[in-house]
């Protein structure tokens, strides 16, 4: 096996983890002096934070005028929970899953919700569903891009302009980083702790009017938690939608969004967020194109996220060893480099196949992907030899 001297430079930034992921450069708790504490959440100035935050990610994302945007409990999983309770039964179900989230939302559906016409479209890790056999009459839920996985859906052309039912999306890890089919999504979710590197505990649904009348004109047979009521006294709510948030949210998380999203606009918006991702790919493409140890797991490279970048070890020393031995050994390299100091949260998904996750949202600079790729090359050699 060939030897890799260690390398001299390190990452300046070596926060690679795909959730709560990077700050923006230049980031600081300075960023958070104006935030709007010890005030109720309902005060002119807190909704006034609220719906300037909401307002820039609707510009940078460039959303339909007559799509709703708001901020909900939980996260990303929070949104898609509260998508999936609202607004799920009226029709059959089909739901996509290629990855651990999606297989989630298929327990809820299935298990938990327990609707009857649910249709399953299954792929292993690295691999896409058919997406020509979704139907369309029923209402589709999927994830955008696999976050534990690192397969993304390559565009929105399978999507029917004319769907009877809706098209849910969690979108976590692409929204920001990703251009997306507004007119063929109904409802999108995301969190701030994605690809602007924000805080945790929100989420973001985006709703199409389709959507809205979905909730104006079906009511669900189960109870629905306060927590995901879209609702009240059976019509939308539609001041969920404008600033008046669910339940309390975090005025320091509103502010270090609004930071990021301020920063997001003054480098060019959504075309510059997508071209720092982009490069950062580009920089993990040529460094596995050069290799004969490392590749994506993803099989097509249409596919390839540009966020949650999946790296499987092809090395065939690596393939003869059994699954607890490939863990084992994957969980010590991403251990090695942040040791190192040198790339921190780099091990695959839990329930991934054993590997690395290197994040390259917007927020990471191609720099730091650059010079971080030398340090794997020598962590694996290097932990090789310690198994020989």
């Amino acid at each position: 096996m060939t030897t890799h001297p260690k390398p001299a430079m390190r990452p300046a930034m070596p926060f690679f983890s795909s959730g709560p992921t990077t700050k923006r450069p230049g980031w600081s708790p300075a960023v958070l002096e104006d935030a709007i504490l010890g005030r109720s959440h309902r005060s002119k100035p807190a909704k006034a934070k609220i719906t300037r935050t909401m307002d820039l990610a609707r510009q940078i994302l460039g959303l339909p005028d007559n799509y709703l945007i708001g901020i909900v409990p939980g996260s990303d999983t929070g949104a898609v929970e509260i998508a999936l309770w609202s607004l799920l039964g009226a029709r059959g179900v089909d739901v996509l899953a290629w990855e651990s989230f999606g297989k989630d939302w298929v327990n809820d559906i299935v298990n938990q919700l327990q609707i009857a016409d649910v249709t399953v479209h299954q792929a292993a890790y690295g691999a896409l569903p058919d997406l020509a056999a979704v139907n369309f009459d029923n209402d589709v839920v999927l994830t955008w891009n696999g976050t534990t996985s690192g397969v993304k859906l390559p565009d929105g052309d399978w999507i029917d302009d004319h769907r009877k039912g809706l098209v849910i999306a969690d979108a976590t890890s692409a929204c920001f980083a990703m251009e997306l089919p507004w007119s063929k999504l109904d409802v999108v979710t995301f969190s701030f702790q994605k690809a602007i590197g924000g805080e945790g505990a929100h989420g973001v649904m985006i709703l199409s009017p389709r959507a809205v009348e979905r909730l104006n004109s079906y009511t669900p047979s189960w109870p629905i938690p306060k927590l995901f009521r879209l609702t009240s006294k059976g019509t939308f709510n539609a001041g969920i939608f404008d600033s008046n948030t669910i339940n309390t949210p975090s005025l320091l998380v509103i502010e270090d969004a609004l930071d990021a999203l301020l920063w997001a606009q003054s480098i060019g918006g959504l075309p510059a967020l997508i071209d720092r991702s982009e490069s950062c790919l580009s920089a993990i493409k040529r460094w596995v194109e050069a290799s004969s140890v490392f590749g994506f797991l993803a099989k097509d490279p249409a596919t390839i996220s540009n966020t949650s970048v999946t790296i499987s070890i092809i090395d065939p020393w690596f393939a003869a060893l059994d699954d607890d031995q490939k863990a084992a050994f994957a969980a010590a390299l991403a251990a090695r480099l942040a040791a190192e100091d040198v790339g921190y949260d780099l091990a695959s998904y839990r329930d991934a196949p054993a590997g690395l996750r290197i994040w390259a949202g917007p927020m990471v600079d191609v720099k730091d992907i650059e010079t971080l790729l030398p340090w794997i090359d020598w962590a694996y050699a290097t932990e090789r030899a310690a198994c020989l």
